[in-house]
């Protein structure tokens, strides 16, 4: 009964917030709702240190929400999917190897280079740190987040070829993120011993190759599922079990479960749609996963917003925050520019380009989630922090002002291509 009242609170408010922002605020809408969580939390923080009860309950109920399980486990795999659903796979197909470059070599770099940044600037607020924790907390800011991305590049009219190296470097470098971040995990709790080259290569091939092959597998299976009936009730039903059923298979084969539902998700949207599919089947699953994917960002937005009641965010660490804004952004554009610099035979590229791509680099929900599985024997406060202040502004600053831009540089649909 107290996940249920938990769930029911959370699609209440997000509900309110979805009707007061566009009714009055007409921000895009994951913004907006992010937007009036955490103006409620501040209000809410200030009520609590004048001694209101109520905060204090409402705190508590923030704090028994396992942000990082009900991201990470629950809601990640729904949300990827159903992203997935509508990418064009021959387009991504073209952009393969710049997408790939993105995904792999971008996010390592980046990890590298804020790893290292944040080594030699922690020690000068006072806050000496380990270089593993510095590369730790680079491997958890570097990777794009795609729920962030795939909600707010809605609205932005992007041109398509540019969308697809931003949408499929977002779903696709998750698998890579975590090995990483898992890697770095363990040589910070059991030392280099645990990490050997070996081991990593294994965990690569179990998380990242083992997850893409699973997604395949149950792709096509879906799609030949699909092609088999006509009944869209129970199509609908085949792909919530795809995803659902998919996902805790995943978690006993250890393999990634986001990485295979973006692949199940790409195979269905095309196979499926084009070949196994009615017109009223294709209708009725693009509502449902539509819906549901409104309705899952709503909530996981709003919890950005609440978790600032439960975070101890000290005028250091905001201080650290802001200077890592700058930092992170830093280091997303040389993570663009060299791998891309290198393919630009092939994948041409001008500096407008290069803008977007990093301007449109979003950090959300995954970032905090991995965060917050960091345990109290780490910095965890110290980075949970600085994470929480570069993904409020990543969502909010660099959310608002990404759609301005691409048309401000010529990119937008529609638009003639401005002077560079």
């Amino acid at each position: 009964m107290e996940l249920y009242n938990t769930l029911a609170l959370l699609i209440v408010i997000a509900a309110v917030f979805g009707y007061v922002n566009h009714r009055f605020l007409r921000l895009p809408g994951t913004i907006g709702l992010m937007v009036l969580a955490l103006v409620t939390s501040l209000l809410a923080i200030g009520l609590g240190k004048l001694g209101v009860d109520w905060v204090l309950t409402a705190g508590e109920l923030v704090r028994g929400i396992d942000f990082h399980t009900v991201l990470m486990q629950v809601m990640l795999s729904f949300l990827l999917f159903a992203g997935s659903l509508h990418v064009d796979l021959r387009a991504l197909g073209k952009e393969g190897v710049a997408v790939g470059a993105l995904a792999t070599a971008g996010t390592l770099l980046s990890t590298g280079l804020v790893g290292t940044a944040f080594y030699y600037l922690l020690p000068l607020f006072g806050l000496p740190t380990d270089f593993i924790y510095c590369l730790l907390f680079g491997a958890l800011i570097s990777p794009t987040d795609p729920i962030a991305v795939l909600g707010i590049l809605k609205e932005a009219r992007i041109d398509p070829r540019l969308e697809i190296r931003i949408v499929g470097e977002s779903l696709f470098n998750d698998g890579i993120a975590v090995v990483v971040f898992v890697s770095l995990y363990q040589i910070a709790q059991f030392g280099t011993g645990q990490a050997t080259p070996a081991a990593i290569g294994q965990l690569f091939l179990h998380e990242a190759v083992g997850g893409v092959a699973l997604g395949a597998a149950l792709g096509y299976a879906g799609f030949w599922a699909l092609r088999s009936i006509d009944h869209y009730q129970v199509e609908v039903m085949i792909t919530l079990a795809l995803v659902m059923g998919g996902t805790a298979l995943a978690a006993q084969l250890h393999t990634s479960g986001p990485l295979a539902m973006v692949v199940a998700g790409l195979i269905v949207g095309d196979q499926g749609r084009e070949l196994g599919m009615s017109d009223l089947t294709r209708e009725y699953l693009d509502k449902f996963w539509e819906l549901l994917d409104e309705i899952l960002n709503a909530i996981l937005f709003v919890l950005i917003g609440l978790e600032m009641l439960v975070l101890d965010i000290s005028r250091t660490t905001l201080l650290v925050g802001l200077v890592a804004i700058g930092v992170v952004l830093l280091a997303r554009w040389v993570s663009v520019a060299l791998p891309l610099g290198l393919l630009r035979r092939y994948y041409p590229f001008d500096r407008a380009t290069l803008r977007v791509l990093t301007w449109g680099g979003l950090r959300g929900g995954i970032s905090v989630a991995l965060a917050l599985s960091l345990p109290e024997s780490m910095p965890r406060d110290l980075l949970v922090g600085i994470t929480y202040v570069v993904v409020v502004f990543s969502i909010i600053g660099q959310g608002l002002t990404i759609g301005p831009l691409v048309k401000r540089l010529g990119l937008s649909t529609g638009e003639a291509p401005a002077d560079h």
